[in-house]
């Protein structure tokens, strides 16, 4: 009997220790409650950024049909066609957290077309929820030149003061396989990356894009629009950016 008490009184004992250690500790979450990339990209144009319709690398205005006011002295070699129109870019390419489910790497069972195997992204679209919900997230979403987005692709985020301007009044830079953003959009591409990582076991970073991104977020703190875009994005998505909430709280722009 004292025994059975004692290992009674032991595991209360350790659920309190637990219970102790935790709190005032967040676990981080990603989006678990929209699974469709086509409405988050009409959520975000129509709730979140109706009034700021502004691209992030470019700083180009753009109309409620995607068309894009190009300045004199854009210039893009290629997805010449593609200039005119705002794209959705995921900040965190979806091939890079992609290539962490099965279904795009191997393909599935369920992914057959007129007989013919198929995977990569229409793959894990069609198979894997946590796929889709992690290409739905507006957090990692933002509007973007079309064809800014389609030279960017999935080349990785760089310093790089050697190279020169890509599109020339648009000060984004390309070489090979690195891209450097201009620095309006430094900060918010990296605090997006880093809450990727955070929110999802499917991503992670390598040391030195972590390091990066850490510079980034530090260099280029928050300013109103992006703690407004986030604040509206939390209420539409139901969870929370920690590395922009944080930040906009302490600067008092939440």
């Amino acid at each position: 009997m004292y025994r059975h008490f004692r290992q009674i009184t032991s595991a209360l004992a350790a659920a309190q220790i637990f219970t102790f250690l935790c709190i005032g500790v967040t676990f981080a979450t990603g989006n678990e409650t929209n699974d469709s990339f086509a409405k988050a990209k009409k959520m975000l144009e129509r709730q979140v950024y109706f009034d700021n319709r502004v691209t992030i690398y470019c700083g180009y205005p753009f109309d409620e049909e995607k068309n894009i006011d190009l300045p004199d002295g854009f210039m893009t070699k290629k997805h010449q066609k593609r200039a005119n129109k705002m794209e959705w870019e995921h900040a965190v390419p979806a091939e890079n957290f992609g290539q962490a489910f099965s279904e795009w790497r191997d393909g599935h069972p369920k992914c057959v077309s007129k007989g013919k195997s198929f995977k990569g992204r229409k793959c894990a679209e069609k198979v894997n929820i946590q796929y889709r919900h992690m290409q739905a997230d507006m957090y990692n979403l933002f509007p973007a030149v079309g064809s800014v987005n389609g030279v960017r692709a999935n080349k990785r985020y760089s310093e790089l003061p050697s190279a020169k301007v890509a599109f020339g009044t648009c000060e984004a830079k390309v070489d090979g396989s690195r891209f450097e953003p201009p620095a309006r959009a430094k900060g918010q591409v990296a605090r997006a990356a880093l809450y990727m990582a955070d929110s999802y076991d499917e991503y992670r970073l390598s040391r030195q894009q972590e390091q990066l991104f850490n510079a980034w977020n530090k260099m280029y703190p928050v300013d109103q629009w992006e703690c407004t875009r986030a604040k509206r994005i939390e209420k539409l998505q139901g969870n929370e950016n920690r590395f922009v909430k944080e930040p906009c709280q302490q600067a008092g722009l939440w």
